[in-house]
């Protein structure tokens, strides 16, 4: 009796494998390569305009916070990064030309893009950034350059970050600000 119930879970256990070995390839396909963050949202992107015809442009410069100082500066929490940028066009595409990571110095940490690619109307890229890569520091930055044929609603582009100590969880966003030259004024 006993070697019966060790032939059939035996046999259950074979069939669990089986299913997973089914199931595990088909969700790997759904995975983005690790070198590619930007593959795993391709349902969000179209074809990328003629550079000629790519008329309006633009930059934002959005915070992200790698680490955070806590308890009079000497705990340091370390938190996970979501950039996320949004399309807010309901009928053009935008094209992201530049989304570089930067760290608390300035110094360029990771180039995202090694071409431009183009978001759906209302399509949404991320690129995320786990809690153990602190190369970002405190003080850590994004870069994202964008442009499209003509005029076009004004992409959003926040980074969402979390981490917990404990018990105790942190989360909070932040905006990214579009980079404007600011006119000297005349000093009379």
């Amino acid at each position: 009796m006993q070697n019966k119930s060790i032939v059939t879970t035996g046999l259950g256990f074979a069939a669990l494998i089986a299913t997973m070995l089914i199931i595990v390839p088909a969700n790997a396909q759904q995975r983005a390569p690790a070198d590619d963050p930007i593959a795993m949202f391709s349902r969000s992107l179209t074809s990328v305009p003629d550079v000629t015809s790519l008329t309006n442009e633009g930059a934002f410069y959005v915070p992200a916070f790698s680490s955070i100082r806590m308890e009079g500066g000497k705990t340091r929490l370390d938190l996970a990064v979501t950039l996320s940028i949004h399309n807010t066009s309901e009928t053009k595409a935008l094209v992201l030309n530049r989304i570089d990571y930067f760290d608390t110095s300035g110094t360029l940490v990771q180039r995202y893009l090694t071409q431009a690619i183009a978001l759906r109307p209302f399509g949404t890229v991320e690129i995320f950034i786990s809690r153990d890569d602190v190369r970002g520091g405190t003080g850590a930055n994004f870069l994202v350059g964008w442009a499209a044929t003509g005029p076009i609603a004004e992409p959003i582009i926040e980074t969402v970050m979390a981490g917990s100590v404990g018990t105790n969880s942190y989360s909070f966003a932040t905006q990214g600000r579009p980079i404007r030259i600011v006119p000297a004024k005349t000093l009379q």
